[in-house]
């Protein structure tokens, strides 16, 4: 009988102090939640470093221009509308995670980006139709092809990789800003 009261008593003394160090654990782990919700809120609200945004403020540009380049260019160099959207969407990406996004940019930034994507789509498919406009087939050629080598040398190619590059850009950025939104909707 006094083994096993003293084996209840030990059971006891080691739930007790599991407890404890739950507790301990618990007010560690609420702790540790306010302090990332508070950087998470100053990172999205402020930006980050002074030296990141310097280093933005200089870089998102060329990021840019590299990206129109890529777009203007697919129809005689590797590249064209995606993957020169992809790159346009990163300069804009870049200067969100810099900079930092408060709730009423991020959605005003959304509703453009929208606006924008929808613009794309509505060019390449405007594209397309001028074939059946002309009278021909759907997504017919109907632009001069110009001298080979040059900018204006593929038809109606140069346009719907225009078109293809805000529609992959602003979709891409829209992706971003409403997965980054999801911050605020866990909040409410």
């Amino acid at each position: 009988m006094k083994e096993k009261l003293y084996e209840f008593n030990s059971y006891l003394k080691v739930l007790i102090t599991d407890k404890k160090i739950m507790n301990q654990i618990a007010s560690n782990q609420n702790k540790l939640t306010a302090i990332n919700e508070t950087t998470f809120s100053k990172t999205l609200g402020n930006g980050m470093t002074v030296i990141v945004k310097t280093i933005t403020r200089f870089i998102a540009g060329f990021i840019f221009l590299y990206g129109c380049y890529i777009i203007l260019h697919g129809h005689l160099t590797p590249g064209g509308g995606f993957a020169g959207g992809v790159i346009l969407a990163a300069s804009f990406i870049l200067l969100v995670l810099a900079f930092g996004a408060a709730e009423i940019r991020e959605k005003n930034s959304y509703f453009f980006a929208s606006i924008f994507e929808s613009i794309g789509g509505l060019m390449f498919l405007f594209i397309a139709l001028l074939g059946l406009f002309a009278g021909v087939f759907f997504f017919t050629n109907i632009l001069s092809k110009g001298t080979p080598l040059k900018i204006l040398s593929a038809g109606i190619i140069p346009l719907a990789n225009i078109a293809i590059g805000i529609k992959v850009g602003a979709g891409l950025l829209s992706i971003f800003l409403a997965l980054a939104a999801t911050h605020y909707l866990m909040k409410e």
